[in-house]
Formats: C-alpha cells, structure tokens, sequence
C-alpha cells in the first residue's frame, strides 16, 4: 500500500479539480450543436487530435499490459506493442481518404462506401458493435484503475472501478468532446511527466541506466536488452514468424479503416481536425509519442525486473510500473504520481464514453430511429447514452480478471478475420458491402471457436497467437471472397460519387474512367517533355495534381513505419545510454524530418483545395435542409458527393 500524507492528497485532489472544473469551461461550446458535442466542430489544430491520440492510448491498463510483455520478453515484448504503428501508414492514405468523406463514424462512411440494403444493414451492425465494444473497453480500463487502487489504498477492486469513472462522466456529459480532447491536452502533459519520472527512478534505483545492462548480463539475461532475440522460426516464445506477422498486421493495416480497434477512436480525431492536413500530422504524431512512451516504460520495467526477479504470475507482474511509483517516489510526489494515474485514467474514459455515445446518437438514433431531430435533441440524446455506457461498463469490467490476456484477445483475435476486409473495402472498388458484412458474421463466430471453444474440448490443442491470426483470417477468407464476387458489384454511380469525394488508393481503375467520362474528373493527358523531367520532389502542386497519389505519397507511406521501428528501440536504448540508442534515435529524427519535406507542401495543397469544397458543401447541405424539412436530413447527408 502507499503511504499517502496530507500533502499526496492535496495535489490529487487539486488534479481532480482541475480537470473537472476545466471541462465545464466548455459546457456552452458543446451544447451548441451535434458536431461540437461530437467533435468540436471540425476546427481543432494538428496538436490537439495528437495530444488526444496518446492520452487516449495511455490508459490504467495500458502499463499493465506493456509491463507484462517487457517483464516476460524483455525489449522484444514491444514489437507486441508495435501495432500502433498502423498509424505510420493510416496517417496518409486511410486518415486521407476518411478526412475527405465529412462521415462522424466509421459506421456513417460505411454508406459512403457501399450503397443499398446491404450499407443499411452494416451501419446498423458497426453502430452496435461500437456501442458494445466502447463499453467493453471502458470496463477492462475501470477494471485496472480498480487494481491500482486495490494496490495503493487496499481498496476492494469495484470502489477503483467506479468512482473514478464516476468523476469522469461528470465531465464528458456536460463538456462532451469539447471536454474530451481539451482534457486529454493536459492528461497528457501530466502522464507524460509521470512516465518519464517513474521509469527515470526505477533505473536509478538499480544503479542507473548502465547498471541496468551491466546487471543484465551478470545474470545472464542479456537476452532482454536485444529486441530481435528470436527463439527460432517457428519455435520458442518469440519465434520471427510472430514478429513478421506483428510486422504485416501493422504495416499493411495502415492501408486499411479498422485494421485495429484503435481505429474507430482515432477516425473521431481524425474527423475533429480543421484540415486533411491536421488530421494526417495528428494521428501521425500521436502515433509516434505512444511508441516512445512505450520505450519509455521498458527502461522503467527492465529496472523492475532486477529488483523482483522472481515473479511468475502475469496478475502479479503487470502492476510492477505501479509499484515503482508507489514504493520509491518520495513523500508528496506519490500524490503526484496518483494524480498521473488519474489523467490516464480520465482521458481513455472520457473517449470511449463520448465516442460509444457518437455511435448510438448518429448512427442508430438518428439515422433510424429519429432523423427530424434537432441539434437540442442529439446533444440531450448524447448525454443520456453516456451515462448508460457508464452504468454497463461497471459490469463488463467486473467479469475481468487479467489484463493482458483480454488485451490479447481484443487488439489481435477478433479483428483477425476481418483484418483483409478492412484493407479491400478502402482499396478494391469491386469488394461489396455484402462481403464486407459476411466477413463480421464469420469472423465473431469463428474467433470465439478457434480461440476458445474448440481447444476447451479438445478438439485441438491451443495454437500459438501468431497462427491463430493467419489461420482466422484464412477461414475468413473462404467466406467473404465468395459472398463479394458471388453479388453485385456496388452501383456504378454510387461508387463514382464516392471516388469523387474520396480519391482512394489502390485498384478503382474502372471508376475513375467512369468518373473521367462524366466529366467529374480531368482527363489525364499525357505528361510533356517538361513534366517528365519535374524534380524528383515536387514542391508546388496544383489541385489536380495534388489529388493523385504520387511517389512523395509512397515516400511518406515507406519511410514512416522505419521511423517509427527506430524510434521505438532507439529510445530505450537511449535511455539505458548505449550508443546503438543514439544512432537509432537520430536516423528517426532524420527520417521523420525527411517526410515534412517531402510531404508537407503537397497535404497543404489537398487541405486547401478541400477546405474551399468542403465549406461549398456544408454551405449547400444547410440550405437544403432548410428548404427539405427535418425529414430529409438524413439523406441530404448520405448526398454529399460529387462536389467534393
């Protein structure tokens, strides 16, 4: 337990009241319309979609988590971590293309995407499924801050689950995401200076960072300090078949919408940026801190395995990052460090609990149930949905009991089976929203079998995680490749406006004719003389150009991910002083400096081109719902194409 003085509560407590009484600052901005109460209006600079990004990432159960690979894989654990590095590649083509299509939801560009019966029916479905998992989420993050309060006060687990909670819904009901990403601004501020604290007196307390490898080696535990220390192709704990799937399930999902659960969080910050712009630095930077963060806190783990060696239980072993703070910091800067676990606590709940409320708002309430709704009405209906996602959360988290294994299971399994799909449907104009549904059907089903059911009975024994995913996605894609080329293709002028609005990447050769012989598009022409001998870098772009993807598109998309690899390791290793780390570190600066250059000049062609189109449709979508009537507001919206 911690020792607590009058002092340690004084700054938790003045944390608290900061947050909480900050956030009513914003209570007339988000009441003042749906998109405010959702996302603050579409007006937010880059930095605070990051800031958002990370704070939202950097919940209770997130050290836990980070902690239990570290203490079991040492440095290698964090390719477990390196998922987030989709957002490397999401950055500049999903976040792009999601950015253009002025959808509140993933569920909203669902109907964007595919036409009929069948873009109805996935609404519907991602609508529900995202209200479920959001309460899902915020009952396996209540269920960790009710551990760390187990740890610090001896409080029983559910008092950790609620109350905290509790004083965050506070909040977000009044200030909604207003509150939400302004808060998680300064959580941010706060959860980094704890991480960076704690770890930093972790190292210290074994001797500091060179002790840290020295004693490493005398054990010989050397293993842990490399982070590609395979135990084989396919054997052992950490076979290079695990991490080259970790590698493709990061890389390539870039490509894709939903590739990860982070996504449908992450297309809410995406959608609250001013610009295309700001939403592709945004998500990328904030991408980027939380794999720092990540090396951080593997500096601060290595030290704690050397002080408690010995621990063989995961439940054990996950609190170590707490126990650090709890059991080293001095008098009063426990308060603060309590304090630190509070801004990440706060910051993922008030994201899920505005974000699942999005969900049922637009996409089920609206959309079905009442589209003549006014804006007075939506942000109410906003409110109420918030505090029922409270109340389910409570229960969802009491049913857990080990972090890492339900993170496991959410962030791998069962996105498995529809991880393909979630690239085709961005990609391929021939993949349909019949494919697209069949693929949710099977996948929910057959992750509980593979994962679960069958091993329980015998049926075979349990696989390794890495196998899971290809075999998952395998019988997968015996069910939605069949469904997709077995039905129609989506209506032609449907998909035409889409390609209109969006400019998507990868195989819509045909629309693009299609959309070129309507005269929505300019014919491409062959380039002259001049234009074949442009500079390998092109800085000034006009809009048509702007909106192609070009070789500074394919440079960003390459070069990030390896930005990303370097920081990641190069960061801990920096830490722990050993040179590799510095070398690492500064080719990720270098790179990432690379990608401005090269990339910078043509996103601030694309915001500006679709700044003025996209102001021209909100313009428009105004007049005609004042001129339609409430009952047409639900299509005038779905109507939004072809003059952006």
């Amino acid at each position: 337990m911690a020792n607590f003085t009058g002092l340690d509560w004084f700054w938790a407590g003045a944390f608290l009241l900061l947050m909480v009484g900050g956030a009513f600052f914003f209570y007339r901005l988000a009441r003042r319309s749906e998109s405010d109460f959702f996302l603050a209006g579409r007006g937010l600079p880059w930095w605070l979609p990051a800031s958002s990004v990370f704070s939202t990432h950097t919940a209770t159960d997130t050290p836990m988590w980070v902690t239990g690979v570290i203490y079991a894989h040492g440095l290698r654990g964090l390719w477990y971590t390196f998922f987030a590095a989709w957002t490397a590649i999401a950055s500049f083509v999903s976040a792009r293309v999601f950015r253009r299509s002025l959808a509140y939801t993933q569920a909203e560009w669902q109907e964007l995407r595919f036409g009929g019966l069948g873009a109805e029916l996935l609404r519907g479905w991602l609508a529900g499924w995202q209200v479920f998992m959001n309460m899902f989420i915020l009952g396996w993050v209540g269920i960790a801050m009710g551990k760390v309060g187990q740890l610090a006060f001896g409080w029983p687990v559910w008092v950790g689950l609620v109350v905290p909670t509790l004083i965050t819904a506070v909040y977000t009901l009044a200030a909604g995401y207003w509150g939400v990403v302004m808060g998680d601004f300064l959580q941010g501020i706060v959860a980094v200076f704890a991480i960076v604290l704690v770890s930093l007196v972790g190292v210290f307390a074994v001797g500091g960072p060179a002790a840290v490898s020295l004693r490493l080696v005398e054990i010989g535990e050397a293993w842990r300090l490399d982070p590609l220390a395979f135990t084989g192709w396919l054997t052992g704990n950490f076979p290079a078949a695990w991490w080259l799937t970790m590698l493709i399930i990061a890389v390539v999902g870039g490509f894709g919408m939903g590739t990860s659960i982070d996504w449908y969080v992450e297309a809410q910050r995406i959608q609250s940026a001013r610009s295309v712009r700001d939403a592709s630095y945004g998500l990328w930077a904030g991408g980027a801190v939380t794999l720092i963060r990540n090396s951080i806190w593997a500096a601060g783990i290595l030290a704690f395995f050397l002080l408690v060696p010995n621990l063989t239980s995961a439940a054990e072993y996950e609190l170590g990052w707490f126990r650090l703070g709890f059991e080293l910091l001095p008098v009063g800067m426990i308060g603060v460090f309590f304090g630190a676990i509070l801004a990440i606590h706060l910051s993922t709940i008030s994201s899920h609990l505005n974000l699942g409320a999005l969900y049922f708002t637009r996409d089920l309430f609206q959309r079905y149930l009442r589209p003549d709704a006014d804006e007075r009405t939506l942000v109410w209906v906003g409110r109420i949905t918030t505090f029922v996602l409270l109340i389910g959360s409570f229960f969802y988290g009491l049913m857990m009991e080990e972090i890492t294994q339900w993170l496991i299971f959410a962030l791998w399994l069962m996105m498995a089976g529809i991880w393909l799909p979630n690239i085709l449907q961005v990609v391929w104009w021939r993949f349909n929203a019949w494919g697209y549904l069949s693929s949710w059907i099977a996948n929910l089903g057959i992750s509980w079998l593979v994962v679960w059911v069958l091993p329980a009975f015998g049926v075979f024994p349990p696989l390794p995680e890495y196998v899971q995913f290809w075999f998952l996605m395998a019988l997968g894609a015996l069910v939605f490749l069949p469904a997709t080329l077995l039905t129609r293709a989506e209506p032609m002028d449907h998909l035409v406006q889409y390609y209109v609005m969006t400019r998507p990447i990868g195989w819509w050769a045909p629309v693009r004719r299609e959309a070129q012989r309507r005269g929505l598009l300019v014919q491409t022409e062959a380039p002259s003389p001049a234009e074949q001998r442009r500079p390998l870098i092109r800085r000034s772009w006009t809009p048509e150009q702007a909106d192609e993807w070009t070789r500074e598109d394919w440079i960003a998309i390459v070069l990030s991910p390896i930005v990303f690899a370097l920081l990641m390791v190069g960061v801990t290793k920096l830490l722990l002083l050993q040179l590799a780390g510095g070398v690492l570190t500064l080719g990720a600066i270098v790179g990432a400096l690379l990608i401005y250059w090269v990339i910078d000049p043509k996103l601030r062609a694309v915001s500006h081109e679709y700044e003025v189109k996209q102001a021209r449709y909100l313009e428009e979508l105004e007049r005609r719902l004042r001129s339609e009537g409430p009952t047409r507001r639900g299509g005038s919206e779905r109507a939004q194409g072809e003059d952006i």
